[in-house]
């Protein structure tokens, strides 16, 4: 799904066929139990797109297209954002490491998945330590106090980013995911009739909208 994503921002398909992928892409997230991340993207795709349909010579507001393009921009993106969300939320380096796939793949990918989260853990101890002391406290502190967010939580996050990454990969080593030979795992991974279908039917829409029959 990651692939034909990235393959609509390529070919630039139309709207019909980019609302049809986007749906079928949040199926899975729904399927998987990620009721509060599908409905995020999707509201946030719907308004984009809204924002993106909007005729704003006609309702008198011309200075409003750098934030019309902007919006679809960010419409032509989402679907490649989505389907990261959900391999991203619904993969383990320890499943990864029992494919037949190899070690250069493996380690960077198991370092990915614990990156962000890692990084967003630390993100919220750095927003309870500055509510603590009253530093742009509150949902819009970081907006009404801008030079303060960048000096106590992009600068702190960027350090320590380093340090996560050489973590997480000395981490990923030291559970065996460099080691050589056949991987196992306790939980019984293959490919499915269903994972074949959903592949088919991500396909099918991208297929016909390159050969113009959407």
């Amino acid at each position: 799904m990651l692939l034909v994503a990235n393959l609509m921002l390529f070919f630039h398909v139309g709207l019909a066929t980019q609302i049809v992928m986007v749906v079928l892409f949040l199926l899975p997230l729904l399927a998987a139990a990620r009721w509060r991340t599908a409905l995020n993207f999707g509201v946030t795709y719907a308004v984009l797109t809204a924002l993106g349909l909007l005729d704003l010579d006609t309702l008198g507001l011309p200075w409003l297209h750098v934030v019309s393009a902007l919006a679809v921009g960010v419409t032509m993106m989402l679907p490649c954002f989505i389907t990261g969300a959900y391999a991203f939320t619904t993969t383990f380096a320890r499943r990864d490491a029992a494919h037949h796939v190899p070690e250069a793949v493996v380690i960077p990918c198991g370092v990915v998945i614990r990156f962000f989260p890692t990084i967003a853990e630390d993100y919220r101890q750095i927003r309870n330590a500055m509510d603590l002391r009253g530093i742009a406290s509150g949902g819009w502190g970081i907006v009404r106090h801008p030079a303060q967010s960048l000096e106590y939580i992009l600068i702190p996050l960027l350090m320590n980013a380093t340090n996560v990454a050489q973590d997480l990969s000395v981490a990923a080593l030291t559970k065996g995911l460099g080691c050589e030979g056949e991987h196992t795992s306790h939980t019984k991974i293959r490919m499915t009739v269903i994972d074949w279908l959903v592949m088919i039917v991500v396909t099918v829409p991208l297929a016909l909208d390159i050969a113009g029959v959407m």
